[in-house]
């Protein structure tokens, strides 16, 4: 080891403390130094740059990171609060359609002068041969068999079965149902039958100059005691007059939704007190619609 080494390592620090004190001074006492900082500032200025690159680098992946992170999960987020809201707007809309029919219902309930009751459909028979539902109204909410079943358009059919808590309906379109009717716009009174299909009814025995007309109302004409007088119960679809039968062959479709609709109304019949049983109403149709009138009632209240 050169026994000289340390001794000029020690004058290289006093010499270097020697100028950097020097020239402390001078930039404290005057401004000459002061061009000289800045060149060398502009000049190291690329290093410090350089050097802090890694840093800034680092820095801007962890920020890309979580902002792809924080955008990937408010997406999540609203993707899935959109799906509830979409859930809970078809559940808004059905009960919107819902709360247009119950204010038909209402609307109808108000314009009758009978008592009624809302009830639902809760299922519909499977059997092709027979035109029946079943409500959710029985016995223990006042249901008999043989009472009225309306919707806001018009007669659905009766009941013919009533349990504690559930009622058969037998609908307008079954096979086994007849009801009698008349014109709403002469009054003529006729029985409406079923056909066992969804859109069609009969309407026979007519005679060859009844005056009935394509397009025609038919209401409920209250013979037998069972429907009340007024209800719309069909619209005349099709007259067929063959010259070699007796009678008319006259077709109509039901005025109620009966495939669509999911609420309807039981209703009482409210006699007066001041009625007369025995007042009948006058006779506007001829007589082989009459005597057929007699029938069908007869065959509903005995078959339900």
């Amino acid at each position: 080891m050169d026994p000289r080494r340390p001794r000029w390592q020690s004058l290289r620090l006093i010499v270097l403390m020697s100028i950097s004190v020097g020239l402390m001074i001078i930039d404290h006492r005057s401004e000459n130094l002061s061009y000289f900082r800045s060149a060398v500032a502009l000049a190291v200025k690329p290093l410090y740059e350089m050097s802090a690159l890694p840093a800034r680098l680092g820095a801007w992946v962890d920020r890309a990171s979580r902002s792809h992170m924080d955008v990937r999960e408010q997406y999540d987020r609203l993707r899935g609060e959109q799906i509830v809201l979409k859930s809970r707007l078809q559940k808004l809309e059905a009960l919107e359609a819902e709360n247009r029919r119950l204010n038909r219902l209402l609307a109808a309930s108000r314009k009758v002068g009978e008592e009624v009751l809302l009830a639902q459909l809760v299922e519909v028979s499977l059997d092709p041969f027979t035109r029946k539902v079943l409500v959710n109204r029985g016995v223990r909410d006042g249901a008999y068999s043989g009472q009225p079943v309306i919707d806001p358009d018009g007669v659905i059919g009766q009941i013919t079965h009533a349990t504690l808590f559930t009622s058969s309906v037998t609908l307008l379109t079954d096979q086994s149902h007849a009801i009698p009717a008349q014109i709403r716009r002469n009054g003529l009174r006729v029985v409406v039958y079923g056909l066992g299909v969804p859109d069609r009814l009969s309407i026979p025995y007519l005679a060859q100059d009844a005056d009935i007309r394509d397009g025609d109302i038919l209401v409920t004409s209250g013979m037998g005691g069972r429907f009340p007088p007024g209800y719309p119960v069909a619209r005349v679809t099709e007259i067929v007059k063959d010259p070699n039968e007796p009678f008319l062959g006259v077709t109509g479709m039901p005025v109620a939704r009966l495939d669509y609709t999911r609420d309807v109304l039981l209703v009482w019949q409210v006699v007066p007190d001041d009625a007369d049983p025995a007042q009948d109403e006058p006779d506007t149709g001829n007589g082989q619609a009459e005597a057929a009138s007699d029938v069908a009632v007869q065959g509903a209240n005995d078959g339900g």
